[in-house]
């Protein structure tokens, strides 16, 4: 529909003021970063122009290759493993069984709830002497397994990785939120055709949410390339750098006064989220409606 020249004007105006934000807080820093990775820079001195150099010295840095590492298995398992569990806690919460509320309320509580407290709390889990998972362990007579699991190379990783999964309960709400939009004539038809529940969940219920599905894969993705908190607090990147991720190792660069190398760092994440958020939308590319 063609826009009249006042009503052009109009929706010029009241785009304005966001357009502006938008380019103040996004565009500029971005186009600023992008521009301070080719200097060498200490935040004190005048920044001195090096050219590729940052970037040669970030991907000759094995901390670095191993924290992009690092960030792109922990999109990957947030995409396959968080998003999946999402997915079933909503099929199943949304056929309403018994205390379904505050089963939803249990699995969302985890978004309320302080990320640092959080951290503290597996923190103590995972402590080698005092931690709840070794007292388990020897409890069931399997002391030996009992490990200094966030000090050993081997399960620092994968302890860290394991917290990050538990957060279910936003993808959840949001898929649960597409179910309710559903027409309930598609499951009376279904009904109808002698469909089983799991038949109806997989072929009336998860294509019609496909488009929340969709956007939990792209945010749970972008969560998981900019995860810092956990690590941070948890093993702050050790033992060895063995679970360090880029925002940790360029928050690292920045105390270090090597701002040319963190802005490059911070390229680096930003090109790989765009490419990442592109195969998403081509992995799930829908027809036109």
């Amino acid at each position: 529909m063609k826009l009249r020249k006042g009503e052009s004007l109009g929706v010029i105006l009241f785009l304005a003021p966001a357009l502006l934000l938008f380019v103040m807080f996004f565009i500029y820093p971005i186009f600023n970063v992008v521009g301070m990775s080719f200097f060498n820079w200490n935040g004190i001195t005048d920044p001195v122009f090096s050219g590729f150099e940052n970037y040669k010295d970030i991907f000759t840095d094995k901390v670095f290759i191993r924290s992009i590492t690092n960030n792109v298995i922990w999109a990957l398992a947030a995409c396959c493993v968080q998003v999946p569990l999402a997915l079933l806690m909503a099929l199943i919460l949304s056929r309403k069984p018994r205390f379904w509320q505050s089963f939803r309320t249990i699995y969302f509580l985890p978004q309320v709830i302080s990320g640092i407290a959080i951290a503290m709390l597996w923190s103590a889990v995972f402590n080698s002497e005092f931690g709840m998972l070794n007292g388990l362990l020897k409890m069931l007579g399997l002391g030996k397994f009992a490990t200094n699991w966030l000090g050993n190379p081997k399960t620092a990783f994968a302890c860290v990785l394991i917290y990050g999964l538990f957060y279910i309960g936003y993808y959840m709400v949001i898929m649960m939120a597409g179910i309710t939009n559903i027409d309930e004539s598609y499951y009376e038809a279904a009904k109808v055709d002698g469909a089983s529940p799991i038949q109806t969940a997989m072929h009336v219920t998860v294509p019609l949410i496909r488009y929340s599905v969709h956007t939990c894969i792209t945010l749970a993705a972008i969560f998981g390339l900019r995860t810092f908190e956990q690590v941070y607090l948890l093993t702050n990147g050790g033992p060895a750098n063995r679970t360090s991720l880029v925002v940790l190792y360029l928050y690292n660069q920045m105390r270090d006064n090597n701002y040319g190398g963190a802005n490059a760092s911070s390229v680096i994440l930003i090109v790989v989220g765009a490419i990442v958020i592109v195969s998403i939308r081509k992995m799930f590319k829908f027809e036109e409606d």
